[in-house]
This record gives C-alpha cells, structure tokens and sequence, in this order.
C-alpha cells in the first residue's frame, strides 16, 4: 500500500506528532469572519514584543489542522474548537519568544541531527509504532526510510505537506525546546555554604512566650477603610493585583424551548407513523423519509452497548414488534427489533486486502483485483506462507508488520464494512472467505480467516427511530417578538432596569467575560454575544436580541475592566479584610504603647501571657497558634532573649514575644553535604525541564498584545 494510505490509515505522523509535541492539538475556532479579516481592519491578531502575528497565515493553519482532523475522524466540537484556538496561539508566542533564544544562544537541529531523530536509536513513538518488526520487537529503520522516501515523490499531496512542511518542522522546533530546557536545567548551582546554613537553621528549635490579641477584639465598625487606602495598597502590590480584560454584564432570558403543546404535536405525529414503521420491510429508508434524527446501524450490539432506559423492554420485543414511542433525550423515539442471534463479543481475523481504488489513486480493474485475491487463495491453500503474501499482496498497510491480523470487539462493528464484519462475527472460527467491499475509502476484495471468537452473546439488530421535541413556530415566534420588544424598548441601562421591573422578568448577571470566551456561564455558547460585548460602551443595551440555542438573550453592559492593575472598587473585595486587619494592627498596638513586659502587654490588651516551647525553624505552622510565618522568624531572633518584640502583624492578630532559649536538635538522619546538593540540583532541574512552566516564566519577560478577540 503506498504511503500515503499508511498515513491515511494510521494518521501516526499528523496526529502524534501534533498532540504529542503540542503544536496543533485540537480544530481551530470557527472559520475568521471575512469582514474582520479583509473588511479594512489590521490583519495582526498580535505581537510579541513587536513581532507580529498576521491573521492570515494564522487563518491557512486552522484551515489545514481542520482538515486534517476532520479527514481523521476526530469529533468537532466548540470545546475543541477553543482547545486549538489557544494551542495554536501559544505556539506562535512560544515560537516568537524562543527564536531569539536559540539565535543567542546558538542552537539549532541540522538536517543530519533530524535524520538521526527519525532512524536513530530513539525515534519518535509514533514512527517506532508503526514500524516496529512484530517478530523482533525492533524499530525497522529501513522501513521507514523508505516510506519517507516514497512520499517525498509524492509532492503537492496533502500527505506530502502534512509531514514535509508540518511534521518534521515540529520535531526540530520539539529538539531545540529540548537544547534550551537541557542547557537551562543545567545551568543550576547549588553552593555548598547555602546546604550547611540550611542543616544548621532547620536543627534549632525555640521556645518562646507571648501575648496574642486577635483582631476581632476591635470591631469592624471602628475601622474604615477608602478607595484611596485600596488604591495605595494595590499599587504597592501591582504584581498581585493584575487583571485581565473582562466584561460584567446582566441580561434578560427569553424560553423558546418547546411547550407542552409543542411536545404534544410531536408526540402525535411519531404515532401516526408507526403502524407504516412497524409494516416497512426497508427500515432504513423509513428512517431516513421521514427525517429520524438516528441513524440507521446495520450491525448487531450486546444489550450492555444498547444506550436506552428501555433497553430491558427493547430486547423483549419479537422480531418485527416496535416499542413506544417514549420520550427519551428530549426526542420521542420508537424502537423496532429486527432480528437476534447470538455472536462473539470479540473476534481475531487476519486479511490480505486487493484493492480496485481508494482515495489515494489506486485504480485497478475490478476483474483484475478478482483476479489477483484468487491467485493468493490459490497460493494459500498449496502452501504459501500467509505472513509473506500479508507484505507482497496486501493493500492494508495497517496490518502489513502484524501478518494481517486484526483484532475487533462487537462495538466496532459499525464502523467495519459490513462485508468484513458479518464474515468475522456471523460465522465460526475456522471459516475462510473472500468478500468485495465498497465503501467510500475503498473498493476492492478481502481475503479473510477467522482466527478466533471469544465470549458468545446474545446481540440485537435495532432500528431506533426518534423524533426531536422541538418548539414550535409560534413558541419561536412569540419569544422572539417579546424579547424584540424589549430590547427595543430598553435602549439604556436605566430604561433596561426600569422595564424589568415592570414586566417582572428576571435579571441575571454574568461577570468577568473574557474576550475568547466561547460560552458564558448559565447560556451556553454565546460566542456573538462576547464580541458585542466587547464592542460596546458601559450601559448599552443590545439593539435586537441574541439567540443561544432555544433562548432569546437581551444583555446590557455594566462593567468594563480593561487589562492592567484593578481599581479599588474592583480590589476591595480582596483587600479589604487585609486592610482592616492593617488598621486594627495599629489600634492593637497603640492599646500596647510601651509596655516593656508581656504581663504589661497582656494587661493592656486584655489578654493573657501564653507559652510554646518547641517552635522549630523548618516549622510551617505554630502548636495551637496556626501558620504565623513571622513570629516563626521573630522566634529565632537572639535579640527577643533580652526584651520582648515590638508588635507583630499576624493572619489571625498581632502577637507580642519573647524568646526564652533556642537549642539544637542533632539529625542524625541527613546525607552528607554533596548528596544533598545532588538531591536539591536534581528537585530544582525536574522543575526547569518543564516546557509549560519554562514558557509561561518567559512569557513574564516580554510584552505581549492579544487581539484574537478581534478576530473569533
């Protein structure tokens, strides 16, 4: 079989080789709408300090990832969709940042190198799948090499372009990423001063006394605290408090799903059908007149795989008796026995497949093919070797390294030819046959024998037709023109609020929407209504109403945040608690003034003097105290064994010590000094050969400017 079919088959080296080395790992967002990307606006999604990032070539990428995975059978699905949106973003930047980092530093993958990747002793794991000697267990070089061969004379194939162009590029970029991550990790020192300081403060353990006076000794109504006070604070922790661009809104619901009166229509117009249901000798082409939303499985399935509430009554049924309809995932369905018969629950075959024409361009008279599956049948029974005629014969290069052998669980039926199934399941190991198959991906004839069957069950052939309950016009209708009505009549957020109140409707709020956020909480996916909202001012009312699958949505704008450090409004629910405790430190400590003993200090504040003697430097919490990191250290401060502390601002209060004596506890149990720099050097460069966590470090050393909101 040429190549291009092996990759077809096995798609090893466009989906390995993306998802493995996390270059393109999913489909793309939908398609860039073309008044965005041609309509007069820039063409850069964005920059990475001042490297651009051009919507076009970003759009040619998407189209060939979804191409790619549409032809592999991948499901597409908006989660997915959002999933390589942001994987195919993150290589870009990756790709901007990490190419002056070789270019400094001088590192690169020559052609030579990249042939030793692919021939070496540790090529990828999907090359080494794919062409593994299943009698030796050992990577075929030679094999390899020439299907890499083959397909270089296949230029201008997708084949061609997906391993040429796609793969090999990404396992370079994977080999340098591997360099820099190498180099990094490294680069690590750990000096033997800083292991003996370590040893000798992690030994010492403090015994201490002291007076804590808990916060909620002062009420919060005698502390307040301003935007002002916010604002000094959150500028003086700006790293702390950044925020990404975001979006609050509120918006009003509109139910268009379907009403009893809907889900009665439907209900009778699926029994209406199923006298003619129960009467049709061509089930499938029932199913498909008269617009079932299941698809017609020709195929056999164990009850465990029959996915029904009703599965109990559904193979109770006699041939040709049809149950319901009931309601069932928001359809009415209709369920009809076809036939029983007991199969195994899993088969092992081995084929040798002639093919008349694939998608490849395999063409080949179909007499000829005949003629050719006959000839090797021919052979087999003289007493030709099966494995060899498997690599001279076959067209399947999927089982070419296995002798032909295949091994299929009674789920994978459906998506068998039909032919090749019921010759694998219907029969008896042992059975030898010869089937033509056609199908979309090939035409041609499969020599078949049947190995072995495993676990006889009883299956069913059902045909499952079902009806969505769906609204009906005038349910759509009546929404729609209700929720026109009010967007119509709510052109700011005043009139907005006003007319929820006098239509009782209620308001919902939806808060920090990110600009690629493809769904919002509670609605669904609402990828229109997010670009709206990034399009409007605060208080704008959508002109007419957003639909999002069975609802009609009018939003208003509340807030916008724009990406920087947050405002005090913003902030205060996360600051507010630390800058009480702030202002009530001060009252606390002004209550202490300058007491010079603890009792004074107990006296002053009310409280009473408290002692704790094994305090150890490497703790991270305090018996019966908690985690008050600073009185850990305060504790181990010699100049505490003279004179008590000043106040010290806790989590839970503001404490007040004094150190009665710090020892030493001998650890008998510590390596010596070069295995532990070993064991730190070792922890610490586990951490740098992180890829994701040495990118998003990286990612803190450059400006990047993201506009893909734009775009999407």
């Amino acid at each position: 079989m040429s190549i291009i079919q092996t990759i077809r088959d096995r798609a090893a080296w466009i989906i390995t080789g993306a998802i493995a080395l996390a270059l393109i790992a999913f489909i793309v967002q939908d398609s860039f709408h073309s008044s965005n990307l041609f309509g007069g606006q820039t063409t850069t999604m964005g920059t990475v300090n001042g490297k651009k990032i051009e919507a076009v070539q970003f759009e040619e990428r998407y189209k060939r990832a979804e191409d790619q995975y549409r032809q592999a059978g991948y499901p597409l699905n908006d989660m997915m969709r959002q999933n390589i949106r942001e994987s195919l973003w993150n290589e870009y930047v990756d790709d901007a940042i990490m190419q002056d980092k070789y270019q400094d530093l001088g590192i690169s993958v020559s052609d030579a190198e990249l042939s030793d990747i692919l021939y070496g002793d540790n090529p990828p794991q999907d090359l080494r799948q794919q062409f593994t000697d299943p009698n030796t267990g050992q990577y075929d070089v030679n094999a390899a090499y020439q299907q890499i061969q083959a397909l270089r004379k296949q230029k201008n194939t997708p084949m061609y372009e997906s391993f040429f162009n796609q793969y090999l590029p990404a396992l370079r970029k994977s080999r340098q990423k591997e360099k820099y991550l190498s180099l990094l990790s490294h680069s690590l020192y750990i000096p033997k001063w800083m292991v003996e300081k370590a040893n000798a403060d992690n030994t010492k353990k403090a015994s201490i006394a002291y007076v804590m006076t808990p916060y909620s000794t002062v009420s919060d109504s005698a502390v307040k605290v301003t935007d002002q006070t916010i604002a000094e604070y959150v500028n003086l922790h700006k790293n702390e408090y950044k925020q990404d661009a975001s979006r609050n809104i509120e918006y009003v619901m509109f139910d268009a799903s379907p009403t009893s009166e809907d889900s009665a229509a439907v209900l009778a117009q699926t029994v209406a059908l199923k006298e003619e249901f129960i009467k049709t000798d061509d089930d499938h082409a029932f199913l498909v007149r008269n617009g079932s939303e299941s698809n017609f499985t020709d195929a056999f399935e164990m009850k465990s795989d029959i996915r029904s509430e009703k599965a109990d009554s559904i193979i109770a049924l006699a041939a040709g008796q049809v149950l319901g309809p009931y309601q069932e995932n928001g359809s009415y369905v209709m369920a009809k026995m076809l036939e029983k018969r007991v199969i195994p629950d899993s088969v092992k075959v081995r084929h040798i497949l002639v093919k008349s024409a694939d998608q490849s361009g395999i063409s080949l008279d179909d007499a000829a093919a005949k003629k050719r599956i006959d000839s090797v049948v021919d052979a087999i029974r003289r007493g030709a070797n099966f494995d060899s005629l498997v690599v001279k014969v076959s067209d399947d290069a999927g089982s070419k390294n296995t002798g032909g052998v295949y091994e299929f669980s009674s789920r994978q039926m459906p998506s068998i030819s039909k032919e090749f199934a019921e010759t694998a399941f219907y029969g008896k190991a042992g059975d030898k046959k010869t089937v033509r198959v056609e199908n979309p991906a090939y035409t041609g004839y499969h020599y078949i024998e049947v190995l072995q069957q495993k676990k006889f069950e009883p299956a069913y052939k059902i045909a499952i037709f079902s009806k969505p309950i769906l609204p009906s016009d005038e349910t759509i209708n009546r929404e729609m023109g209700l929720a026109s009505q009010f967007a119509g009549e709510s052109r700011d957020k005043k009139q907005f609020d006003e007319n929820v109140r006098k239509h009782n409707y209620n308001k919902i709020v939806a808060s920090e929407i990110k600009p690629l956020d493809a769904m919002i909480m509670g609605l669904g996916s609402s990828r229109e209504l997010v670009k709206w909202a990034y399009d409007a001012k605060p208080g704008a009312v959508a002109d007419i109403p957003f639909q999002v699958e069975d609802k009609f949505v009018v939003p208003v704008v509340t807030q916008i945040f724009e990406e920087g450090v947050m405002s005090p409004q913003k902030a205060r629910p996360l600051v507010e608690s630390i800058l009480l405790n702030q202002e009530k430190a001060k009252q606390i400590a002004a209550k202490i003034g300058s007491a010079a003993t603890l009792e004074a200090v107990a006296q002053a504040t009310g409280q009473t003097v408290a002692k704790e003697d094994s305090i150890m430097f490497s703790s991270f919490f305090i018996p019966n105290v908690g985690q008050e990191y600073k009185v850990i250290g305060a504790a181990f401060n010699k100049d505490f064994q003279n004179k008590i502390s000043p106040p010290i601002t806790g989590n839970l209060g503001v404490y007040v010590i004094k150190t009665e004596g710090i020892t030493e506890v001998p650890n008998a149990n510590l390596a010596d000094i070069g295995q532990q720099q070993l064991v730190l050097k070792q922890n610490k460069m586990r951490a740098f050969s992180n890829p994701m966590l040495i990118t998003e470090i990286l990612k803190k050393t450059v400006t990047i400017k993201d506009n893909r909101y734009k775009f999407f």
